[in-house]
């Protein structure tokens, strides 16, 4: 623990001691509760996987007036989520912590749901808030003793999927699970909008289109962009009237550019940088086919029904990939080659352990996939 969080740690066990809230269990999933702050502030596709638990919530108080804090740079994508009355905002860290803390203490908060977030400032934000009730799973950091759930101890392990988390946190909360589905709100003008994108691409609506994202948060998510180059050459062979998007964002347009490179053709797009947010579950919606490796646009795609190819190593499928709709997704799963794996670490720049999956497996699951998925293209 850094000597920062070690100072926060000791300040709030002493005002632990001094605080006179007397949270009443009794009140949990009654009318009593009428503010809720629901935290979901990492990547993209860890807010995806905080939208059920979010329905839950929203089904168990439908009178509450609930509040997301949420990473600014989705603010588009999310910002007209029916379950959510109010965005606040916040990158994580320390440098905006105080000024977020005053913020959250004058909405006057009686729960604060924290599905997913950084430790450790997530919890003691949360805290400092004045709600009356915080739950958090898992419950293992340095700060649960602030936790209305600090215990039993739980850890990741003791959950099955992400969306599980998320669950039995709203659980915790008072609100049962109602769906396992992840969802996220669809503009019309942001699909008109993408619509007239496609066709200055020289896209039509008769088009097969499928969508490759190359980019994730971590090298060590990422396959190497030799085979990817190569699959899309390949791909772009085996059917004259296919046509390809490369996703991603204004960060990832150079590591695009090296997938497409030798493969250049005007049935090959590079969206990365190209388009807003909130167009790319229209984008999606509109593909064949996703191949992706463990990403967050592999979530949004999940979720606006758009069959994923998706390619784990580090990560483990069970945890973090598609777990509803199993019939129309594939997942290529190999093991870890490092032992111990550093993960998010990762010395490689391209991971080894991504080497484990072919272009030749990854080019056949396409072209199976997309036989059998007929008819995606006229969404």
């Amino acid at each position: 623990m850094s000597l920062r969080a070690t100072l926060l740690r000791f300040c709030l066990l002493l005002l632990k001691r001094l605080d006179s809230r007397q949270p009443n269990l009794a009140e949990i999933g009654t009318k009593s509760i009428k503010s809720i702050l629901v935290i979901s502030n990492t990547a993209m596709g860890d807010t995806l996987l905080s939208t059920p638990a979010m329905s839950s919530i929203r089904k168990a108080y439908p009178s509450a007036r609930i509040s997301i804090l949420i990473h600014r740079a989705y603010q588009s994508l999310f910002s007209q989520h029916p379950d959510i009355d109010d965005w606040i905002f916040y990158a994580g860290g320390y440098r905006y912590f105080f000024s977020l803390v005053l913020q959250l203490r004058r909405r006057h908060f009686d729960l604060v749901a924290i599905l997913h977030s950084n430790e450790p400032q997530a919890t003691p934000m949360a805290y400092l808030s004045g709600a009356r009730f915080i739950f958090k799973l898992p419950n293992d950091n340095a700060f649960r003793f602030l936790l209305t759930n600090n215990e039993p101890v739980q850890r990741w392990e003791h959950f099955a999927h992400g969306i599980d988390q998320r669950l039995a946190v709203a659980a915790l909360a008072g609100a049962p699970a109602v769906t396992r589905r992840m969802s996220v709100p669809l503009d019309g003008q942001a699909k008109r909008d993408l619509g007239a994108w496609l066709s200055n691409q020289g896209v039509t609506d008769n088009q097969m289109l499928i969508a490759i994202q190359p980019g994730a948060s971590t090298t060590s998510r990422r396959w190497q962009s030799a085979r990817f180059r190569e699959l899309i050459g390949r791909l772009l062979k085996s059917d004259d009237d296919l046509r390809i998007v490369v996703t991603g964002s204004s960060a990832e347009l150079e590591l695009a550019k090296q997938i497409t490179k030798g493969n250049e053709s005007e049935r090959l797009i590079i969206a990365s940088g190209a388009i807003v947010l909130n167009w790319l579950p229209h984008l999606l919606q509109r593909c064949r086919l996703l191949i992706t490796g463990d990403t967050g646009t592999m979530h949004l795609a999940i979720a606006v029904g758009t069959p994923v190819l998706a390619l784990f190593a580090v990560s483990d499928h069970r945890r973090s990939g598609p777990t509803y709709d199993l019939e129309k997704h594939r997942v290529i799963q190999k093991w870890r080659t490092c032992d111990p794996c550093l993960s998010k670490r990762c010395p490689f720049p391209e991971p080894i352990c991504m080497e484990n999956i072919s272009v030749d497996e990854v080019f056949c699951a396409a072209r199976d996939m997309i036989a059998s998925n007929p008819g995606k293209d006229s969404n």
